[in-house]
C-alpha cells in the first residue's frame, strides 16, 4: 500500500524505531480525526494497514 499521509508516515518511523509514546498519540489524534469525521477513511485506513504490516523496532 502507498502511504500519502503524513500522519501515517509518522507512524510508521515510530514504529520502526520502537516508539510506543509517538505511535499511541498518532494513533489516538488520527481516531479522534476519523471520529469527529474531520478525515475521510483513507486516513484510518492507511492507518491500520500500517499497524497489521510494520513490526514494531523492526529497525532495531
Amino acid at each position: 500500500m502507498q502511504y500519502t499521509h503524513q500522519s501515517v508516515k509518522d507512524y510508521i518511523a515510530a514504529k520502526k524505531r520502537g516508539d510506543r509514546a509517538t505511535t499511541d498519540r498518532i494513533v489516538r489524534e488520527v481516531t479522534a480525526r476519523f471520529d469527529t469525521r474531520t478525515t475521510d477513511g483513507t486516513e484510518a485506513a492507511q492507518l491500520l494497514d500500517a499497524t497489521m504490516t510494520v513490526r514494531f523496532g523492526e529497525d532495531l
